[in-house]
């Protein structure tokens, strides 16, 4: 069985933080679904990925410059990767700066898109399965009420991945506001690790599956079934031969 792989990038500095614990459930579970799932966590805030959009990355940007090492390395990272999944607390009614950086630096043009002389933009990124998971203060009554659930979706979802051609195959909200307590949301991130861990098994199956009717199937002998055919002319109903 092929190795389904998932990478999931963590943004909070604080590592006793319920992102974390949110980020770990999800791993367990999506290992637990399948023995062929495999999971990497990157810890932005552990790791001190720069999230600066410096001039060296701008010239990467306008193709008049190699992109730095740093974000070339967190594009192999996710070329590694079946699944992306990003675990992280809501600031402002986004994502958090570090992480917007990491995205700003790494979903560069070239790679996740191309934008084209006559003005067309190529999405790149439409074999990877992307996965979001945030973490919010507020009730989801008061997300949707304002409005913010639904410009988050917009900017991130759609505006971010969508234009890469990546789909988000699931965006969930956990809401402390909601919950009564916090082993409530950690139960809902081993749910949505093992549908993602499930999904990949089932993906897997699948793809065997249609390997298997792809196959050339042996070629018959004529004869053989020509005489098979006449027998079976002489066959009297009900009696063996």
């Amino acid at each position: 069985m092929k190795p389904m792989h998932s990478l999931i990038v963590v943004s909070h500095p604080n590592p006793a933080a319920l992102t974390h614990a949110v980020a770990t459930e999800i791993e367990h579970a999506i290992i637990a679904a399948s023995p062929a799932n495999s999971v990497e966590i990157a810890d932005l805030s552990e790791e001190g990925f720069d999230p600066r959009f410096s001039r060296s990355d701008v010239a990467a940007f306008n193709v008049e410059g190699p992109l730095a090492d740093d974000a070339r390395a967190e594009q192999l990272r996710i070329e590694r990767a079946a699944n992306l999944i990003l675990v992280y607390p809501v600031y402002w009614w986004s994502m958090p700066g570090l992480l917007k950086g990491w995205i700003d630096r790494v979903f560069t043009n070239g790679w996740a898109y191309d934008e084209n002389a006559d003005g067309k933009v190529e999405k790149k990124l439409g074999w990877l399965r992307v996965h979001l998971v945030a973490v919010a203060a507020a009730g989801s009554e008061m997300y949707t009420r304002r409005g913010y659930l639904q410009a988050m979706t917009t900017q991130i979802d759609h505006g971010i991945f969508d234009y890469c051609g990546a789909p988000v195959l699931s965006s969930n909200m956990l809401s402390i506001a909601d919950a009564d307590t916090t082993g409530e949301l950690l139960v809902e991130a081993r749910r949505i690790g093992a549908q993602i861990g499930v999904g990949e098994a089932s993906r897997a199956a699948a793809r065997r599956s249609a390997q298997r009717r792809r196959q050339p199937r042996p070629q018959r002998d004529e004869r053989r079934d020509r005489n098979a055919r006449a027998l079976a002319r002489c066959t009297i109903p009900g009696r063996g031969q």
